[in-house]
């Protein structure tokens, strides 16, 4: 049963949603420019994009309506749901570029390896908070939630997609850190985190996730091959100059130099048609977010909610720095989206998801308590 408490109303934070809405807003536009001139067939993506947005819209309000509590009861639900849908779709799933990460759902493709890194948000906040330790982690403590972490990441690596298994770990590192542990534990994480990484070079990736690495270190390389996306998206964001060509005048994307124009490269077409003046005013907007993200996890009343803002705001923040660095040429191009502004439907719900939990821990600061009644969650 539902209870509504006027303070909610008191409490919600009008900046974080305003906030949230202009950098939609400039994400919805920058997916027009990408896909100018919209195709003669098919909805064009920019369409599908702001249907999601309604989309996740109302599945921030449904998430609000609950006390973010709730997740310590039904974290473990949603975690065997998501390992499921990965079973499934190793099994049963669509393919497509080599890979198979999706579920058709009709109105777009779920890929439940999305979703995937927010559960585990979800996951390590409520372990962390119920396994709370002032002299820090030691390296039994740590076995429960590398457990939880590798068995998504194992999943994800087969369909195969490294990037996405990548975030996954440095979520987890993130939030262990944040959550403090002994130096044993990091010692010996160094000597096993530098094994697995030369053990992957050697037998887990594949050649052309090897030439990705190789690229970045020299792209002119294979300028018409693996260095070709990182070579377009450093024009593209350098002809924007300071005030940028001007909106949808912008040619890299127009003229499709740019691969990938509406997904892993959308922030090239915003930082050639509006140039560096643009795009500092857009990452102020966006790292803002993020910004009032820690302000959130600092004000919350429960060790729970502090995991989880800070396990959103480091899972949104990643990607983004990333993804960013990787348009750059400063990173190897990994598939990770820019949150919010890339066109994808999973993504998109699962940060708008993940942002709305964010605002859920925000609303309810004025409850004190660390314990968690059972009974209210189970209402």
């Amino acid at each position: 049963m539902l209870r509504v408490d006027r303070r909610y109303f008191h409490n919600f934070d009008w900046g974080l949603l305003i906030l949230i809405l202009a950098v939609c807003a400039m994400a919805l536009a920058n997916l027009y420019s990408a896909s100018y001139p919209p195709s003669t067939y098919g909805m064009p993506p920019y369409m599908k994009q702001c249907y999601l947005f309604l989309l996740g819209g109302m599945g921030i309000l449904f998430i609000l309506c609950f006390d973010y509590k709730a997740l310590l009861f039904w974290n473990y639900p949603f975690y065997c749901l998501i390992i499921a849908l990965l079973v499934y779709v190793l099994v049963a799933g669509n393919s497509a570029g080599g890979a198979q990460r999706w579920i058709n759902l009709g109105l777009f493709k779920l890929q439940p390896s999305e979703l995937a890194k927010l559960i585990l948000v979800v996951t390590l906040a409520s372990y962390y908070s119920r396994k709370e330790d002032e002299s820090g982690y030691g390296i039994r403590e740590m076995v429960t939630p590398v457990l939880l972490t590798g068995l998504p990441f194992l999943l994800i690596l087969k369909q195969p997609d490294l990037g996405t298994a990548l975030m996954l770990g440095i979520i987890f590192v993130s939030m262990t850190v944040f959550a403090k542990v002994r130096w044993q534990t990091y010692a010996l994480g160094g000597i096993l985190g530098s094994c697995a990484g030369v053990f992957a070079w050697f037998y887990l990736l594949k050649d052309y996730q090897k030439q990705r690495i190789e690229t970045l270190l020299d792209p002119g390389k294979d300028p018409m091959g693996q260095g070709y996306q990182i070579l377009q998206s450093k024009i593209a964001v350098g002809s924007g100059g300071f005030t940028g060509k001007g909106y949808l005048k912008g040619t890299q994307g127009h003229l499709h130099f740019l691969p990938e124009r509406h997904t892993d490269f959308a922030f090239s077409v915003w930082g050639e048609e509006m140039g560096f003046s643009g795009s500092v005013f857009f990452l102020t907007a966006y790292f803002a977010i993020l910004v009032w993200g820690l302000y959130a996890a600092m004000t919350a009343r429960d060790r729970f909610g502090v995991f989880l803002a800070f396990g959103v705001v480091m899972l949104i923040f990643w990607q983004a720095v990333i993804n960013l660095l990787m348009i750059l040429g400063f990173l190897p191009v990994v598939g990770i989206p820019l949150p919010l502004v890339s066109y994808g439907g999973s993504s998109l719900l699962t940060t708008l998801f993940a942002l709305g939990i964010l605002m859920n821990v925000r609303m309810r600061r004025f409850q004190t308590g660390q314990n968690l009644d059972m009974e209210k969650v189970k209402q």
